[in-house]
């Protein structure tokens, strides 16, 4: 899966180069992402799978080729450990992901104003890891198992945001993002005879600084 992961980023990088055009920038950003969870039903009852909130760090290189339009690059690394919840109990288990995508974006013009409007459409690539201890016997493992496994899903994501001149060249950038990907049921393994959601989203408050090239 790794190997997919490089060949896929390499691609994008590819695909970005090939259409940089007037001004390039780049910049890092840092948040908290909020998942969904999903419903689960079966024979043992009803609970939620999903994930816990988790720090959220990347960075990206952008250009703007048109005088509204442009693209970027981004990698962000996510913390986000599982859990399994039924009738006030929880199970939980250490966890990661690695998201590369390339976005669209579409913006304001900032030649007249110190701040910028954005909004952006993209796709890519997600690495779900499960990185805890596996036990022999676990909580609410009735509905599901957590495994030490990893699972690669295609990715869509959407944002909308707004950039701050700072200086001739430095901006402080603030987004909210959703990432959305199939819930990854190689982590956490149904139990026999239950049914799990199948969405997974992964909102992404973040902030951070800019720099243009």
């Amino acid at each position: 899966m790794m190997k997919t992961l490089r060949l896929s980023i390499l691609a994008l990088t590819a695909a970005a180069a090939t259409s940089f055009g007037q001004q390039w920038e780049f910049g890092g950003m840092g948040g908290v992402g909020f998942l969904n969870t999903v419903a689960v039903s079966g024979t043992a009852g009803s609970a939620t799978a999903g994930f816990q909130p988790g720090a959220t760090f990347g960075g990206y290189v952008g250009y703007n080729s048109y005088k509204h339009i442009g693209g970027e690059l981004h990698y962000e690394y996510m913390q986000s450990n599982l859990k399994l919840s039924s009738g006030g109990s929880d199970a939980s288990f250490s966890g990661m992901s690695h998201a590369v995508h390339y976005d669209v974006t579409f913006h304001t013009s900032a030649s007249e104003t110190r701040t910028q409007f954005f909004a952006a459409v993209g796709g890519g690539l997600k690495v779900f890891r499960g990185t805890g201890t596996e036990a022999a016997y676990q909580p609410l493992s009735q509905f599901g198992y957590f495994t030490k496994a990893q699972a690669l899903k295609p990715m869509a994501t959407v944002a909308i945001g707004a950039k701050l001149l700072l200086s001739k060249r430095v901006f402080l950038r603030a987004e909210i993002r959703d990432y959305v990907t199939a819930f990854p049921k190689e982590l956490i393994t149904p139990a026999p005879g239950t049914k799990y959601g199948t969405l997974l989203h992964d909102l992404v408050p973040m902030l951070g600084i800019g720099m243009d090239m």
